[in-house]
């Protein structure tokens, strides 16, 4: 084979390589930009479902005396069983 000839396949090999890159890189930056936008879109309301809950519910049945006390506190009932008495 003659040296241009085999010059001439190799430059061509290349050239559709950069081709393939650069559509490979195109398309993988529109998938990264399209996935970006959607998990970055305003939430609109009842379409996000937030996962989770309390891991012992339970506990939130009966408060205990801090919580009452800190709930009396919040209200005022405090102050206004001190201004009564």
């Amino acid at each position: 084979m003659e040296p241009d000839t085999t010059k001439n396949i190799a430059y061509a090999v290349m050239g559709l390589t950069l081709l393939a890159m650069v559509w490979f890189i195109t398309q993988r930056a529109r998938q990264n930009r399209a996935s970006m936008l959607e998990s970055s879109a305003p939430k609109v309301a009842g379409e996000d479902e937030m996962g989770g809950g309390a891991r012992n519910p339970q506990q939130f049945d009966e408060p205990d005396e801090d919580a009452l006390e800190e709930m009396a506190q919040l209200l005022g009932e405090d102050e206004e069983s001190d201004d009564e008495a």
